[in-house]
């Protein structure tokens, strides 16, 4: 045999060579498979990714404010204005949009969105001119979020805070004014549902409970709807629990400050059946509340 012959043999039959015919056949069965599927993954490796393209802000901003406007379409609106913080987080673009983002989810209902977008703006630009509005845009959204007198209310103190903020923080801008309106509107829910909890006292006899109720609708609530029934529920409780003097009160207090009110007439009706007259005792809580807040 010769030398060149021995060599071919012992080339072919070695651990490099086998290992070499094994890859071989491996890349062989893996090319016919490429047209059966397995293309895709090859082209994933191979390709760049070009998804992402970056558009101006200017283009960006309009086109958000088309699909909030015209579209009414206040999902696709935010998510456009979201992408042009996201691609040019330090322009004045990006200012303005993120004003509109939280615009636009509370314009959706999306108050949780809305509260994000307006405290991160105010953060970001407390000395802009529209800091006032972002931050009136979250105690709005507070307070749109207010349940009724049934529930518990800790959203409606929520919703006072951040009112009581805007007034606060910014007193000459035009939307101090809407804050103090709704703030009135959140304290009336307030007292509400201490006449509604103090009701459900009176059903039960639990007279006691149901005096704490109104009488907080007569401290802190004074100026809303609610403290003409609770002045003359305070002379119904007291009445029935034999505190004459305090019903008496109640109903001078209720006379002299809302002489019109049908709940004056059944107090001062109530008291009468007991052979009594409405009186004011000046020492009274109910007379000093009133006397504090210069409404007696």
């Amino acid at each position: 045999m010769s030398a060149q012959r021995m060599t071919r043999g012992y080339f072919a039959g070695s651990p490099q060579a086998r290992g070499l015919l094994q890859a071989a056949t491996l890349l062989m069965l893996a090319l016919p498979l490429a047209g059966c599927g397995t293309g895709d993954l090859w082209d994933k490796f191979t390709s760049k990714d070009d998804t992402f393209v970056e558009e101006p802000a200017d283009k960006l901003y309009n086109e958000g404010l088309y699909l909030m406007n015209e579209k009414k379409d206040m999902k696709a609106a935010n998510k456009k204005f979201e992408e042009v913080d996201r691609q040019h987080p330090y322009s004045d673009w990006a200012r303005k949009s993120l004003l509109m983002s939280a615009y636009s989810a509370y314009q959706g209902g999306d108050y949780d969105g809305c509260i994000g977008a307006a405290t991160r703006y105010v953060t970001l630009h407390p000395g802009s001119p529209d800091a006032a509005y972002a931050q009136y845009l979250i105690a709005a959204s507070h307070y749109d979020q207010i349940p009724d007198i049934s529930r518990d209310q800790a959203r409606t103190e929520k919703a006072i805070a951040a009112l009581e903020e805007v007034v606060r923080k910014y007193p000459t801008s035009e939307y101090a004014t809407s804050a103090k309106a709704k703030i009135e509107g959140a304290r009336d829910q307030l007292a509400g549902k201490e006449m509604n909890v103090g009701r459900y006292y009176m059903q039960k006899r639990d007279y006691t409970a149901a005096i704490n109720r109104y009488k907080a609708v007569v401290t802190q609530y004074q100026t809303t709807r609610h403290v003409e029934e609770a002045l003359f529920r305070l002379t119904e409780a007291y009445m029935a629990i034999g505190i004459v003097g305090e019903a008496q009160t109640a109903a001078a207090v209720l006379g002299h400050n809302f002489p019109d009110s049908r709940w004056y007439k059944d107090a001062y009706n109530l008291v009468k059946s007991g052979g009594l007259e409405p009186s004011e005792n000046q020492g009274s809580w109910i007379s000093r509340s009133f006397k504090k807040l210069g409404l007696g």
